[in-house]
């Protein structure tokens, strides 16, 4: 059977770890990689769940709530969108911002 080259880039650290992994299973990533893309065509999908972070909305709102009441009891509940921009934009851009 003929061979092709498949290259991955990944993070530096994310690559240590799986080779280390790999290396206690008793495989090169490699043969990792051939198992994977064999289990993918074999079963038709990707051999594991991938979903993303429920957001918390409880947690959101709370978090929310508090910086509202932060911002009263330090006297910024009557700031406008436009003062608050500004805030944001000089938290984001440092002193280049008039």
């Amino acid at each position: 059977m003929a061979q092709a080259t498949f290259s991955v880039r990944m993070d530096e650290g994310l690559k240590r770890q799986f080779d280390a992994l790999c290396a206690e299973f008793g495989m090169n990533a490699t043969t990792a990689f051939n198992v994977f893309a064999k289990a993918v065509v074999r079963e038709r999908r990707i051999p594991f769940e991938i979903q993303a972070a429920v957001p918390d909305r409880a947690a959101g709102m709370q978090a929310f709530l508090a910086m509202r009441a932060e911002a009263k009891k330090n006297g910024l509940q009557e700031m406008t969108l436009d003062e608050i921009n500004a805030e944001i934009a000089k938290v984001r851009y440092g002193d280049e911002v008039k």
